[in-house]
């Protein structure tokens, strides 16, 4: 009878060194980085190899067995796929359904009804509210892509259309997608997600007060600014009491969709009795007749969205729903690990019990409210102007598929690269050597999720790099794990303004082939200069808290 094999993952497995057992462990990142930043691999490339290094890396530095590296991969990749793509190819489904169905002219038309003709209003709620309520319903790269398009239509110039898309964008990537990259850091670091979301929310109000009035200096210049400083003081300081609040005590998936809706809504009560004056260079015309009707069904997957998720989170009257979808997870030890990963004290780690869920998932959710519209866009053409069916509406669920086809396979591969590191212990001796910068390492913490996403693109990637690297570090230094997985993920989402894939899709979607260099030199000051804000701001929550 062959006996069962465990591991304990290893302090110092190389050279008896913390450094050499540090440095060891960092060689699948350093492959990762270095094949996507030096040689232009594409990302997919670039996560399988490295899986292969981190597999290597665990078997023959860190010293565990072989079947186990492996299955700590397809943990990963499960991982990878239920919750995480589940609930970003509903998501992006969801937003797809208003392409597919023509009505995204309707969606413009209501920005300049909104906007009242004044092309940097428009610019401002479309780059900071409607690109966040995108990123945090879809994400990926498609909110950077259709906003910058977007401006272009309403007159804004290329380089400024691709300056203001990705600066407006940047404060709710760590909430985007139903809020993935907080959900991969809490899974993965250790941590309740509504806790590293609660810590989160406490942090990025700063942020967001400051991006409505950078967006307009994009826009129109120190004039924009003083002619319109009362509708961005007012989209961000709403923007930001929509952060705190919803990523705290209502639903932190929504964070980002709600935020931007009550910025949103908020800039539009103001104009109703405050009248700019408009410059004749910056009016705008449009030539669709909108009605109310229209208006709402153009916007229905994203107020209904909305909906979904308060019933789903709040309803308790007659019935317990958070109650009733949660009482349908499930959990089970994953086949052939549990039991047999033991941490220092020879006892089996919790992390490798599979949480399930099915009903509760966001990814659920957002199905739920994509087929509801599906019906909706099918049963009312406005007229025949807008012909859809169900049939469509499901075809476009394939379609997304196939489009996300790459995006898939690379998250998927990059949760398994990210569970052999964390199970190996390759990540944990990273993070011992890290915390031996002490205190200094709460205020440079955020800089990992900044180059992280920098590089890869992806701030659930990053959180997935470092997440476990983040909380070993911050057991070690004191620090409130949460805390930094929060900056992590923050610093994500201010990485992704020189992301060169977010700098590419910038530059495709204004049609300025080969601007890339031009627009990372003009947002470079600007993800820098709030990298600096958010490190001052993690390192005061740590001194205070």
């Amino acid at each position: 009878m062959t006996a069962t094999l465990t591991f304990t993952p290893p302090d110092t497995p190389v050279g008896d060194s913390l450094f050499f057992s540090a440095l060891t462990g960092l060689l699948p990142l350093l492959v990762f980085f270095v094949l996507l930043g030096v040689f232009k691999v594409k990302t997919h490339w670039c996560a399988i190899i490295s899986l292969l290094v981190a597999l290597a890396v665990a078997i023959v530095g860190f010293g565990m067995p072989t079947s186990l590296a492996l299955l700590s991969a397809t943990q990963g990749l499960a991982f990878g796929f239920m919750p995480i793509l589940y609930i970003i190819i509903a998501a992006v489904w969801l937003y797809n359904l208003t392409e597919e169905s023509g009505r995204s002219a309707d969606v413009r038309a209501s920005f300049n009804v909104v906007g009242r003709g004044d092309r940097r209003i428009q610019g401002l709620l479309i780059a900071f509210s409607f690109c966040g309520l995108l990123e945090g319903l879809a994400g990926f790269g498609a909110p950077v892509a259709i906003v910058a398009a977007m401006l272009v239509t309403i007159g804004v110039p290329p380089i400024k259309a691709a300056l203001a898309t990705i600066v407006g964008n940047a404060i709710n990537v760590g909430f985007g997608a139903m809020a993935i990259p907080v959900t991969t850091a809490g899974r993965l670091g250790g941590a309740e997600p509504t806790k590293v979301a609660w810590m989160m929310g406490h942090m990025t109000p700063i942020i967001a007060v400051c991006v409505p009035l950078l967006v307009l200096a994009i826009l129109d210049g120190i004039r924009g600014v003083k002619q319109l400083w009362p509708a961005a003081i007012v989209s961000g300081a709403v923007t930001a009491f929509g952060h705190f609040w919803v990523a705290s005590y209502f639903s932190y998936e929504l964070t980002a969709v709600v935020a931007s809706l009550l910025g949103f809504a908020a800039v539009s009560l103001l104009l109703l009795v405050w009248h700019p004056a408009t410059p004749q260079d910056a009016r705008t015309e449009s030539s669709t007749k909108l009605t109310g009707q229209r208006a709402a069904l153009a916007l229905l997957p994203y107020w209904l969205v909305v909906i979904v998720f308060g019933v789903a989170k709040l309803w308790t009257l007659g019935i317990d729903v958070p109650k009733a979808l949660s009482s349908t997870d499930l959990s089970f030890p994953w086949p052939g690990l549990d039991g047999n990963l033991l941490n220092a004290a020879g006892e089996p780690v919790g992390s490798t019990v599979f949480q399930f869920q099915w009903l509760s998932s966001p990814g659920t959710l957002l199905a739920i409210t994509a087929l509801i519209v599906s019906v909706v866009y099918g049963a009312t053409s406005s007229g025949g102007m807008f012909p859809f069916s169900f049939g469509r509406g499901i075809a476009t669920l394939g379609k997304t598929i196939v489009n996300l086809r790459i995006a898939i396979l690379t998250i998927a591969v990059v949760m398994a690269l990210a569970y052999v590191m964390n199970f190996s212990g390759q990540t944990a001796a990273i993070g011992r050597w890290m915390a031996g910068a002490g205190m200094a390492f709460v205020f440079i913490s955020p800089v990992l999720g900044w180059l992280g996403t920098a590089v890869t693109g992806s701030a659930t990637s990053a959180n997935a790099l470092f997440a476990t690297l983040q909380s070993t570090a911050a057991s070690q230094v004191g620090a409130d794990p949460a805390l930094l997985l929060g900056a992590n993920t923050i610093g994500g989402g201010l990485g992704k303004i020189i992301s060169p894939q977010n700098l590419a899709i910038a530059s495709g979607a204004v049609g300025e082939k080969n601007a890339e260099p031009l627009i990372l030199r003009k947002a470079l000051p600007f993800s820098l200069a709030l990298l600096v804000v958010l490190a001052l701001i993690t390192g005061s929550a740590h001194m205070l808290s």
